[in-house]
């Protein structure tokens, strides 16, 4: 062959390669994850960093490799399934339902194809969201920190810190699918230590501010916030209340003892988003939700916090104090 015609035999192979190649770098994109979350965006950063983090452990970095899709009901559980619907639609690979057991239940009714990893504190078993904790079936599973089924715990470590309490109010959002299985928890707990309770329904801002005015009119003395993504969102606003009308209160996340509120009781939080992320990142390499079994908190902090204590004027027995996994100064 002459060179002449060796060269244009090549350029021939170049222009019919180059439309082919151009098409696989084209067809290669990023994977996609959903995130739908129950709360308020502005109130959720740190759970968000808690997700980059479990991501990066598998290899997957927001912007780099893994597109994100960000979905918050901004506390109108009622939105939560339209959101869903709407990050099904985006083809998305992945979706992260966290922050409440409505999220899942959601993102369970909008796919039964894309793979769901849950994050919450309910019985996933219970609500209908995998056949067992060992094997899901289906297309979702997730981290269960049992937060929500703490609270009869919550009310005697309460009871334990302020002995002399009389009345103990109970703050529960009625828009939680889990809000039925907590009021029972309660009224257990509440025989178990012996002392009435009063409890007030909330689901928004004004809600909230009522049902304070109306636990100080009934001469409530300690106030039990119930597990709720909402509620936790709400934490400033929560303790500000707490702090206006001298409401020892306990909670289920650090960040409400953090802030100001007298003790916290659960699990960590962003350690928890750091889970979900991580199975997410386990099924974008190719593993299936059906086969991960659902990951079950083992470790709960007990946070009390002694300068609010000190601000209340009380005086802590030493009992809940040397069992304390951390006491804020």
């Amino acid at each position: 062959m002459r060179r002449r015609e060796f060269i244009a035999a090549l350029g021939g192979v170049a222009t019919t390669a180059w439309p082919l190649m151009l098409g696989a770098q084209q067809s290669a994109r990023r994977p996609v994850v959903g995130f739908l979350h129950g709360g308020l965006k502005v109130e959720s950063a740190h759970v968000v960093g808690g997700f980059g983090r479990g991501l990066s452990e598998v290899g997957f970095v927001e912007g780099r490799n893994v597109e994100i899709q960000y979905c918050f009901a901004e506390g109108h559980y009622d939105r939560l399934p339209a959101l869903a619907a709407e990050l099904v639609s985006r083809h998305i690979d992945v979706l992260a339902a966290v922050g409440g057991v409505q999220t899942a239940l959601a993102a369970k009714s909008a796919s039964t194809t894309i793979p769901v990893v849950f994050g919450n504190g309910s019985d996933p078993v219970q609500f209908g969201l995998v056949e067992s904790l060992n094997r899901p079936g289906g297309n979702l599973t997730g981290i269960s920190y049992f937060t929500a089924t703490l609270e009869a715990k919550r009310l005697g470590l309460l009871s334990e810190l302020v002995p002399g309490a009389g009345v103990f109010g109970i703050l529960v959002n009625s828009k939680n699918d889990n809000a039925d299985n907590q009021l029972k928890d309660i009224a257990q707990g509440a025989l178990s230590i012996s002392r009435p309770i009063a409890i007030l329904t909330a689901s928004n801002e004004q809600e909230i501010e009522a049902a304070f005015q109306a636990f100080a009119k009934q001469g409530i003395s300690a106030l039990l916030v119930g597990s709720d993504p909402y509620f936790a969102s709400q934490r400033e606003k929560i303790i500000a209340l707490a702090a206006r009308y001298k409401f020892p209160v306990i909670s289920e996340w650090r960040e409400f003892a953090q802030a100001g509120g007298l003790a916290s009781y659960g699990t960590n939080v962003v350690d928890n988003y750091r889970l979900v992320a991580v199975y997410v990142g386990r099924i974008l390499k190719g593993e299936k939700s059906a086969d991960l079994p659902v990951v079950q908190a083992t470790k709960f902090e007990f946070v009390i916090n002694l300068k609010t204590a000190k601000t209340l004027g009380l005086t802590l027995p030493p009992g809940p104090l040397s069992t304390a996994d951390e006491v804020i100064e």
